[in-house]
């Protein structure tokens, strides 16, 4: 007989919550049905269970956890996003989140103690065994979005004098191991890292045989205060599944883990994103006033450039008044050239953040991109040159547009390329501010030219 998860399809073709079965929750939770609630989620799995939870109503959310009660797995915590997590751990007793804490992975636990207030942290890291309470404040003290946050404290790490049979016996009788692993860690006397051993190796090889015989020495190990977006750089670099995580003083203190990773780079995929649209760590659970605090700053300095762009076309107000198709036609080398930064500000930014671009191949990455703003600024040109003819029957007028167009898809692919370089040279996140700027540059150069041009040549 198929289990409960089975026989109820819950998500639709593109992995969603299926809105009916969303909408019957909601329903029996409107009708306080614990049988109803526990029958509609019964062996609902952790991932399925914590997106239910984060398209609830806030009170529905705490009203589902507690029907749930021992039968909601804490797991389903670390699924959730930071915004409804935090919600969700302050609704919660300390005892629950303490209870929750002791089940999950170091790693997982972490993630879920880390945002907490200070007292919060302390009254539940107290209700811990002491060896668990050290393993994660361990973790706790080193900074945020670091290998040390990431890492999971408990591992197997053997000298590499035992053999093979004194380490599956070990394993058969040590009752804290890891929930799964796949490597075994071998480790010198200062419990340096110098090699390790995958587990199918392992199993295959006699009990007599020594475990330094059979080792790989490529260890690459991971300091612990390493950025997290590093760590998941090193992992593609070197198609790593584990890498041990070391202390300043090179003594291993945990593991990193390719599931670990995986959710790094989904993070750090997702923050470039936002960040180039001006929006930082917004989640779509953010409450109303911290996604319009996250979006003003921004939105205030594009208001900005957009008032400067302004007063460039102020300048040229004369020329505007004898000329209307000038105001008709000015908007469209403004966005053509913004398009065309923004396209290479894209591919810079994250070149730049995967550290593909760099001081060796800018020089060449920069004359690439010249060249593409000079092809399609010559293609734009005389596609914009003739429909300006044809439309308003002036041949000057399409030279003009025609050469902005040149000039402003060239400063385009220049702006686009150098602004996020020297941001990152000053130390400035690229992603974050390189949009705006971009912007700037192409709007204001875009109007001046047009208008500067149909000064000189047309009024």
């Amino acid at each position: 007989m198929q289990d409960a998860r089975e026989e109820r399809q819950v998500r639709d073709g593109e992995g969603a919550l299926l809105s009916g079965y969303v909408h019957e929750v909601q329903a029996a939770l409107e009708a306080e049905d614990p049988t109803w609630i526990k029958a509609l989620t019964a062996n609902l799995h952790e991932a399925d269970l914590a997106d239910l939870i984060e398209l609830l109503k806030a009170d529905q959310r705490a009203q589902l956890i507690d029907t749930l009660g021992p039968d909601f797995s804490p797991e389903t915590l670390s699924e959730l996003d930071e915004p409804v997590r935090d919600q969700v751990i302050d609704a919660l007793p300390n005892e629950q989140v303490a209870e929750a804490v002791r089940e999950l992975e170091s790693d997982d636990a972490v993630y879920l103690l880390e945002d907490l207030k200070e007292s919060e942290k302390s009254d539940i890291l107290a209700k811990l065994p002491e060896s668990e309470r050290a393993a994660l404040q361990l973790s706790l003290d080193y900074p945020e979005d670091s290998a040390g946050r990431l890492m999971q404290t408990d591992f197997i790490a053997v000298p590499p004098f035992w053999s093979v049979g004194q380490t599956i016996d070990y394993m058969r009788e040590d009752e804290d191991l890891p929930g799964s692993f796949s490597k075994i860690f071998v480790v010198d006397p200062a419990y340096h890292p110098v090699g390790t051993v995958a587990l199918d190796r392992l199993l295959r090889s006699k009990r007599p045989i020594k475990i330094e015989d059979i080792a790989d020495e490529e260890a690459h190990a991971i300091t612990a205060d390493e950025d997290q977006e590093e760590v998941a750089r090193e992992f593609e670099r070197y198609d790593l599944i584990s890498a041990p995580v070391v202390d300043e003083n090179g003594r291993m203190v945990g593991v990193i883990t390719i599931d670990d990773v995986v959710d790094v780079i989904q993070e750090e995929a997702e923050e470039d994103i936002h960040r180039l649209g001006g929006v930082g760590d917004e989640s779509i659970t953010d409450t109303v006033i911290r996604t319009t605090k996250g979006r003003f700053t921004w939105l205030l300095v594009n208001l900005g450039t957009a008032i400067l762009a302004s007063i460039v076309i102020a300048q040229f107000d004369a020329t505007i008044d004898q000329l209307v198709a000038l105001a008709i036609l000015m908007p469209i080398v403004a966005s053509m050239g913004g398009n065309a930064g923004t396209q290479t500000m894209t591919v810079a930014v994250r070149a730049l953040a995967t550290r593909d671009l760099g001081a060796v191949n800018a020089p060449r990455v920069i004359s690439r991109e010249v060249l593409v703003g000079l092809l399609n600024g010559l293609v734009f040109a005389f596609i914009m040159g003739m429909v300006a003819y044809y439309w308003f029957g002036s041949d000057e007028l399409g030279l003009v547009i025609a050469a902005a167009m040149i000039i402003n898809m060239l400063v385009a692919a220049l702006s686009g390329i150098l602004i996020p370089l020297a941001l990152d040279a000053v130390g400035i996140d690229p992603a974050v501010a390189s949009s705006v700027f971009v912007t700037m540059v192409t709007d204001v150069v875009g109007f001046f030219a047009f208008l500067g041009l149909a000064a000189i040549w047309l009024v």
